[in-house]
């Protein structure tokens, strides 16, 4: 039992790191019925930006939000240089945009600072404590409190706050809004740009686990597309859900099924998309989609 509630606990401090990446991905298909595949890239970017502020001499907890108002901006400029001149074109091109724009990212990445893998630094401790006979590490806390209250805020804003309430708006019903004086494109841009601030924690909470690099992140949004999709793709509250969900399952799967290992951990992830997409195409809080006929 106390191997099973710190598995249950590492498993939700992960999938809160899948929870913000997913959550990235909700933001931007709610905009624009668009699946990003640089989601992941563009949160890696923002960590190498982070430890780039760290290595200068700057605090990790002014390096975190000052990361997070530069990804913000570099996400509105995303959506103003690269996708807003092809915004009417068919989802096709706009996928393949996308994931043109993972591999630049990656490549520029690379080239600026190379593919070693760095250690990047953590504020919390890997040292334990005891949680009800269970030991869990402040690194793993640390990863659920920071995630918890990142996620928290985006609810708060998208929900109680009327920058929130018209993003939703623009997104769901962009004639009738163009129509009360809203300017669409602009809250497009803001998606894009909280997206990226929300894929962006992600990056930083994960990078001090894996090392950071440049494809740190191509493994980390195959699991956050599964928790999309477990929760519902157009589904913020089912973005938070499934990541736990995938987090806990993934972990559990790689220490009691013996067959899963540490090695077939991502096909656990890929067996949720498939299994999701069979069973219960629209997730488990996504809307069914109404046809007339």
């Amino acid at each position: 039992m106390q191997e099973l509630l710190q598995q249950i606990v590492s498993g939700i401090a992960t999938g809160g790191i899948f929870a913000s990446l997913a959550l990235a991905l909700v933001l931007i298909y709610n905009a624009m019925g668009l699946v990003n595949f640089a989601q992941g890239e563009m949160a890696m970017l923002a960590t190498f930006v982070a430890l780039a502020l760290i290595d200068h001499g700057m605090n990790y907890w002014i390096a975190f939000p000052v990361t997070l108002v530069i990804a913000f901006a570099g996400g509105i400029a995303i959506e103003r240089v690269v996708i807003r001149p092809v915004e009417r074109a068919p989802i096709l091109t706009l996928v393949i945009i996308t994931l043109g724009l993972a591999t630049l990212i990656n490549g520029l990445a690379g080239f600026i600072f190379g593919y070693v893998p760095r250690a990047f630094p953590s504020p919390f401790s890997v040292q334990t404590v005891n949680i009800l006979g269970a030991l869990a590490s402040y690194q793993d806390l640390g990863v659920i409190a920071v995630s918890g209250v990142v996620l928290l805020a985006i609810y708060m804003l998208l929900q109680h706050t009327t920058v929130g309430l018209t993003m939703r708006a623009a997104a769901h019903h962009p004639e009738a809004s163009r129509l009360l004086g809203v300017h669409v494109s602009w809250m497009l841009a803001l998606g894009w740009g909280l997206a990226s601030a929300v894929g962006s924690v992600s990056g930083i909470m994960v990078a001090p686990i894996l090392l950071l690099q440049p494809n740190m992140m191509q493994t980390i949004i195959i699991y956050a597309f599964a928790a999309a999709v477990l929760g519902g793709i157009e589904s913020p509250l089912g973005a938070v859900v499934g990541g736990v969900i995938v987090g806990v399952t993934v972990n559990l799967a790689g220490v009691y099924l013996p067959f899963v290992g540490g090695d077939l951990q991502l096909a656990v992830a890929l067996a949720i998309i498939v299994g999701v997409l069979v069973l219960k195409p629209n997730g488990l809080f996504g809307r069914p989609s109404v046809r007339r006929v």
